[in-house]
């Protein structure tokens, strides 16, 4: 079972990384990884797969968090 889990944050792009959090974000994507490596591929990937992440205004953060 994967021990982690991707957090894609889709953020305006006035907003500053430090202040992207699943809170401000305009949309949050999650999904499974097996390891931090694939974690940061992935969110990325997601989120280019969903369309979101290459609206003109916006930009991509990802969290790797080990699930509960």
């Amino acid at each position: 079972m994967p021990t982690i889990l991707v957090i894609t944050l889709i953020c305006a792009s006035s907003l500053a990384a430090k202040d992207c959090t699943r809170a401000t974000a305009q949309d949050v994507i999650t999904h499974p990884a097996h390891s931090p490596q694939e974690c940061m591929l992935l969110g990325p990937a997601i989120a280019a797969g969903s369309g979101r992440g290459t609206e003109a205004g916006t930009y991509v953060k990802t969290l790797c968090e080990q699930r509960r």
